[in-house]
């Protein structure tokens, strides 16, 4: 059999997985988004101080702000992260199917993993200028919409600037080999034979071997997909964040100044140096001045509630998009 035979064999549907990754992402983004508000609140100096805990925020929110206080904001963030999903379970389900040499071969724990690190690096060229957006736009104190925020970035630097921590994003985003390989995992660990019927999860692409599972197991598997995830590559986020949230500290310095004193040259524009000294410049530089001053735990601040978000978060985004697989199959 031939490649492209064998690919064929594999029954490729991009449009089902992108528009179900779409809809799981909306879902998700609905579901885990108070928890996002709650901690943007703690991470703002001028009223962290205001809340005492994560339930006293959002019991507070709620009573000065009404229910809808703990979705301020989500419009934009509902048009990239919806889309977003659709693209790494499209791009994911691709490159599992192409490492798979016909319909009926079942994809190895290692083979979901290195599908799911790829659709990570594929997604970070869309997660990467949207989350610099964002969190630019958080650290400016007027208020300025993407729009503005992306002119003033390509203003300053060009179309490269919107990539700035590209490659700190692709590294974060890896966590989705662990990822879809701990949902596939679980689901495989709880599976149980019920005869000739059609596949029951995203990830088991085997004709031969036909499982089924309750909403209970897919949950759970959401779950712990979701916490394996960020703890995986959590530590990049944290050097992420730190890349896209500095400026570049210029500094110019010249050929003269070397010169002993009392002696000068012309200054030509070849002899005009600019350097970067900020320390936050690359994903390297990054980690080891974040090292040197605050220590191995700075890679690991907020992950606690990140995790607790990610639980409800994972479990409705794996749910949603099965139901909608089936549903549009």
């Amino acid at each position: 059999m031939g490649a492209n035979e064998g690919q064929e064999g594999v029954g490729l549907n991009p449009t089902i997985d992108f528009v179900a990754g779409t809809i799981s992402g909306m879902t998700s983004l609905v579901v885990g988004f108070p928890f996002d508000t709650v901690k943007v609140r703690f991470q703002s100096p001028a009223i962290a101080g205001k809340y005492h805990s994560t339930f006293n925020a959002i019991t507070t929110i709620i009573r000065e702000e009404r229910f809808i206080g703990l979705y301020k904001g989500i419009t934009s963030p509902l048009a990239t992260v919806a889309l977003m999903n659709g693209l790494v379970f499209a791009s994911y389900r691709l490159l599992l199917k192409l490492q798979l040499p016909n319909a009926g071969t079942l994809p190895t724990i290692a083979q979901i993993a290195l599908a799911g690190a790829g659709s990570g690096i594929i997604s970070s060229i869309v997660t990467t200028p949207t989350e610099l957006i964002k969190i630019r736009q958080q650290a400016t104190l007027t208020p300025t919409t993407a729009r503005q925020m992306a002119l003033q970035i390509l203003r300053e630097g060009g179309l490269p600037s919107l990539y700035r921590g590209l490659t700190a994003t692709a590294l974060r985003d890896c966590g989705y080999g662990a990822y879809f390989a701990v949902y596939e995992a679980t689901c495989r660990y709880f599976s149980r034979p019920t005869g000739p019927s059609e596949p029951s999860t995203i990830l088991d692409h085997v004709e031969t071997e036909i499982t089924q599972l309750s909403w209970g197991a897919l949950l759970l598997a959401g779950g712990l997909a979701g916490v394996a995830g960020w703890v995986a590559t959590f530590p990049f986020d944290v050097v992420k964040t730190r890349v896209q949230g500095s400026q570049p500290m210029p500094v110019i310095s010249t050929a003269a100044l070397a010169l002993p004193p009392g002696m000068s040259q012309p200054l030509l524009a070849r002899d005009i140096v600019v350097k970067d000294m900020n320390p936050y410049r690359t994903t390297l530089s990054t980690i080891i001045h974040s090292y040197r001053n605050e220590g191995v735990g700075v890679f690991f601040r907020g992950l606690s509630p990140t995790l607790i978000r990610a639980i409800p978060v994972n479990m409705v985004t794996f749910a949603t998009f099965e139901a909608m697989v089936h549903f549009l199959s």
